[in-house]
């Protein structure tokens, strides 16, 4: 059986960063994941580009249960010290809209730099180790895979992800080792996920794609909004301004079984209703088409999606039509199609400033593995970096 001071099982972002941070240190260490290769879920970041982090990095742009956890760590680990950590493995870097990305646009680069610093410190990788057990006796772990290998170590850094992107490594199975081992999950559920709808709007405008302002309500409440791209789809709605408000629709459906949830969608945000509805009333006094009252205002595809049945010549249910439209959320997609886990282990189980257990000393989590779910934007890199070489340094 392999020893090491220090096991990680994830090699994601959070489990490399770990290892780097605690090789450094000069601790043996040994990273071990269920994949053929590590990092793919980091390959696969930022559509290929990798978003590592956000210009304004503070816990302000995670879940309220969070902040604190995730103050504590950025004030050990912050924008700054991300930035220098990867300007010291090489990687050149850019600022877009706040969000910063490699120079090259490449996640590719970033696995790249993160590979040569795990091979200059001769970091083992135990590849394919798929853990079925985690045991704890005496002030050490011993760690089981399902192809019966075996490893022990004094300290164990748990940053097996979360479930989103089951296919690229992360299937959330570590969650229930964590509650045999005495901790509280939260319920995970996918986060920056599409919607389902039953709406033949939906259908008639499929493969159209606008700027929308969309809110989620639930129970009759505004939870959330966010301006951004609106795709119609033939199950519903995707789109950036979608993934921005669906982690609290999805926690409404999928976790808390709420029924009443809907989106109510302003698709000509940049004119007030107002504006609208006397543009509208001109239109029709001067004999336009119905089919053609919405030309140059939104695409000619809600022409004939809305044609005269729906809304026919009456300026103010036009208007109504296209700003405020209601839909009822049916469901959410699934995990393959999530880009984050709301949800994981209850922060309230880990120390702050150091995410040790406790319940089990020794023990650490890191990245998707807590309950800590950030704004897209490169705030669960973000995390996912801090958390992970935080945990290097404390272990």
């Amino acid at each position: 059986m392999q020893k090491f001071d220090i096991v990680i099982i994830g090699g994601g972002a959070a489990g490399i960063a770990a290892a780097i941070s605690a090789k450094r240190r000069g601790k043996s260490v040994a990273i071990c994941d269920r994949m053929p290769k590590i990092g793919k879920k980091v390959l696969a970041s930022g559509n290929g580009r990798c978003n590592l982090l956000n210009e304004k990095l503070d816990e302000s742009f995670y879940n309220p249960a969070a902040r604190l956890i995730v103050k504590s760590i950025f004030e050990k680990f912050g924008k700054d010290r991300i930035l220098s950590f990867f300007k010291e493995l090489g990687l050149e870097t850019y600022s877009e809209d706040g969000r910063i990305f490699p120079r090259t646009n490449q996640s590719s680069s970033v696995m790249k730099v993160l590979e040569m610093e795990l091979a200059r410190l001769s970091v083992p990788i135990e590849l394919n180790f798929e853990v079925k057990e985690i045991l704890h006796s005496e002030g050490s772990f011993t760690i089981r895979s399902k192809g019966g290998k075996s490893m022990e170590c004094e300290k164990l850094i748990v940053a097996a992800g979360g479930r989103s992107y089951p296919a690229l490594g992360s299937d959330g199975s570590c969650y229930r080792m964590a509650l045999d081992l005495g901790h509280k999950i939260v319920e995970p559920v996918p986060a920056a996920v599409p919607l389902v709808l039953k709406e033949r709007l939906c259908h008639l405008l499929q493969g159209q794609k606008i700027t929308a302002s969309v809110k989620a309500i639930i129970n009759q409440r505004t939870a959330c909004e966010s301006l951004g791209d609106l795709l119609f789809t033939n199950y519903g709605l995707s789109g950036t301004a979608i993934l921005d408000v669906s982690e609290d629709i999805s926690i409404a459906i999928n976790r808390q079984k709420i029924g009443d949830v809907l989106v109510s969608i302003d698709m000509v945000p940049f004119m007030g209703s107002d504006a609208l509805k006397l543009e509208i009333s001109r239109r029709i006094n001067n004999r336009w088409k119905a089919e053609d009252l919405l030309a140059g205002i939104l695409p000619n595809k809600f022409n004939f999606a809305f044609e005269g049945k729906e809304i026919g010549l009456d300026a103010q249910k036009i208007t109504n039509a296209v700003k405020g439209r209601v839909f009822k959320v049916v469901e959410t997609k699934r995990w393959n199609e999530a880009d984050f886990t709301a949800g994981g282990i209850d922060t309230k189980y880990v120390k702050s400033g150091t995410l040790e257990s406790t319940v089990v000393k020794g023990l650490y989590f890191a990245g998707e593995m807590l309950d800590v779910c950030g704004k897209r934007g490169g705030y669960n890199l973000a995390w996912a970096w801090a958390s992970g070489f935080t945990t290097g340094q404390t272990t």
